[in-house]
């Protein structure tokens, strides 16, 4: 090897934090005896590691489960006579003799009067994440519009947290301690609360998630968004050094924060319990400043901001989360440009860049937060507006998903978030096969003008038509001013069209419920193709729709509409259901057209038309 390939090699090492040296000795949970004194390394503000010291009180052997134990130690030094144990010292990596025991990671219930503290043991988490590192498919439900309640409903079902320890006392042992104290004291062990990191997010949106967030064992914190990364540490990562796990980064930022218990080679292993039990997963993991530690009669932490990221973060397990140090892993990026218009005044463009996590459950939840957000910080949060949404979803290998509509009303912005975020759920959890999105694009026009539409009447100028011609179908509807608009369809009659004829003119909303019903009940896509397509040919709110229906029959087959069948065509495949999915329709278009509007219309009429006779 060459002095400058060397050269390049240290230098590399260093921009990625990686560790160099050999790995530290670790010491099995079977040699752990009461009365010994051990040393905690963490990080209590700024990058300077610092020591407290740790007094071995016992083991509590099947605390939470068979196998499953905790080191229980008393700690001393430094801050902790007045903070106790604080959030994100999760993951301080505590020694005896000079070889690794676990991650400090557990404490007694709040207002505590001394910091007595739960230590995972190293092997536990070690093996824990030598699991398949592969990522699967999770169930995932998330229900749009969010609310606190849906979203910490799929948060609790989709992502089990741990039980609170010893739901059966009896089986605790405590070795060192009486059994009946080891019991009770496993019972009210829980893992230290993980500093939720929230930057960039107005009131309403911080309030909503740090609510649900906090259901699930993280205590949100206030911060700012890309504005710890020029005050991270530099150099080799450490153990007992802050570090992070991302969701979002960019102009908005979310992340928690704890301690690297462990570094073997380029493996990292911290926390010393769940981020969130995810499994398999693939978020950044990341440098973390450490400000300062607040103390708190009820629950102190660390005030830290994420920083650069160093790597990703692979296992997130009951005991651990552990992750490689190098590239971070592949994200979603997003960009949202938002036109504002005022009255009298020039349009204001405004555009936010974003980096989401690649996930099931948190890449649809936070592109929904990014547009709430970004709209609710800029636009009116009550009052009639429109916001004009266009958006492009990049999808590897499966072309675009695409919308153009139109939100007005008293609160378009649930429903143009909604409209983003919502396929992304469906694509993403989809039993089909996996979708890689490369990246989503939204432009939102905003004006406080609320720009709606009515469908108030529908005529033919024609009293009897005739088969086999074109009407005039007028169309009149009613601005939120009054302002009558008459718009014309034509519409052509087929030669063979029976003798009474129905004229659907519609919303897109009461269109999309009577096709959900009729039809797209049963059309079940094959495909991630016809699972596009059906987003993409959705209808939208600033369209009118005319349907011209007949009676004739259909089916849905292989998930394709085939309607107005021949009778002898229908027989058939009635009769060889076994060929392929075959679903029978009632009715069938045989026309359709629509008119498109800059205005969110409303409404629907129906016309019947009796054809003059042949």
């Amino acid at each position: 090897m060459t002095t400058r390939t060397a050269a390049a090699g240290l230098a590399l090492a260093a921009l990625i934090g990686t560790s160099s040296g050999a790995s530290t000795p670790l010491m099995p949970l079977d040699e752990i005896r009461p009365g010994m004194v051990g040393v905690g390394r963490t990080v209590f503000e700024g990058s300077e590691l610092q020591e407290f010291k740790v007094n071995i009180l016992g083991v509590l052997r099947n605390v939470q489960g068979p196998k499953r134990d905790l080191i229980l130690a008393r700690l001393e030094g430094g801050p902790l006579a007045s903070t106790g144990v604080a959030q994100g010292m999760s993951g301080s990596p505590v020694y005896v003799d000079g070889r690794l025991i676990g991650a400090v990671s557990y404490s007694i219930g709040a207002f505590s009067k001394e910091p007595i503290a739960g230590i995972t043991p190293i092997a536990e988490m070690k093996d824990a994440t030598a699991m398949p590192r592969a990522r699967q498919a999770r169930e995932v439900r998330l229900e749009l519009p969010i609310t606190r309640e849906n979203l910490t409903a799929a948060l609790n079902e989709t992502f089990a947290r741990l039980s609170p320890f010893a739901t059966r006392p009896a089986d605790v042992q405590g070795i060192g301690i009486p059994t009946a104290a080891g019991a009770q004291l496993g019972a009210m062990m829980r893992p230290i609360s993980s500093p939720l990191l929230m930057g960039g997010f107005e009131p309403a949106v911080a309030d909503l998630l740090a609510g649900a967030f906090r259901d699930s064992g993280f205590s949100p914190v206030i911060s700012s968004a890309g504005g710890g990364h020029a005050e991270a540490p530099a150099g080799l990562l450490r153990e007992g050094d802050a570090v992070g796990v991302s969701l979002i980064g960019g102009d908005l930022e979310m992340g928690a924060t704890g301690t690297v218990t462990h570094i073997d080679g380029d493996r990292v292993y911290a926390f010393g319990h769940p981020f969130y039990n995810l499994g398999p997963t693939a978020f950044p993991m990341t440098r973390a400043h450490v400000f300062t530690m607040l103390p708190s009669l009820m629950n102190s932490f660390k005030i830290s901001a994420l920083g650069a990221t160093i790597g990703t973060m692979q296992q997130d397990r009951a005991t651990a989360i552990a992750g490689t140090l190098g590239k971070g892993p592949s994200l979603v990026p997003m960009r949202i440009t938002l036109n504002s218009e005022r009255t009298g005044e020039a349009t204001v463009t405004r555009t936010v860049n974003l980096q989401l996590v690649n996930d099931q459950l948190f890449t649809p939840l936070l592109a929904y937060v990014a547009m709430f957000n970004t709209l609710g910080a800029h636009e009116r949060q009550y009052g009639a507006s429109t916001l004009t949404v266009k958006s492009r979803t990049r999808l590897t290998g499966h072309g675009d998903l695409t919308l153009e509509d139109v939100y007005a009303a008293d609160s378009p912005t649930l429903g143009a978030a909604t409209a983003v975020a919502g396929p992304l759920t469906t694509l993403l959890g989809n039993n089909i096969s996996a979708v890689t999105i490369e990246g989503v694009d939204v432009t939102v026009t905003a004006s406080e003008t609320p720009r709606t539409a009515t469908i108030e009447r529908v005529w033919l100028d024609e009293i009897r038509p005739r088969a086999g011609r074109t009407v005039a179908l007028k169309v009149l509807t009613r601005s939120y001013r009054g302002e009558e608009q008459i718009s014309t369809v034509p519409v052509e009659i087929p030669v063979n069209a029976p003798r009474e004829l129905t004229v659907l003119v519609s919303d897109g909303r009461q269109l999309n419920a009577i096709e959900q019903r009729e039809l797209r009940g049963a059309l079940q896509p094959q495909t991630i193709a016809q699972l596009v397509r059906i987003f993409n040919e959705t209808r939208r709110n600033n369209r009118i729709y005319v349907r011209l229906m007949t009676g004739r029959a259909g089916a849905v087959v292989n998930g394709e509409a085939m309607t107005a069948l021949p009778p002898s065509v229908l027989s058939v495949l009635e009769g060889d259901r076994n060929g392929g999915s075959f679903t029978p329709i009632r009715t069938a278009p045989l026309g359709q057209w629509e008119i498109a509007t800059d205005s969110a219309v409303s409404g629907s009429r129906v016309l019947t038309i009796n054809l003059e006779a042949r």
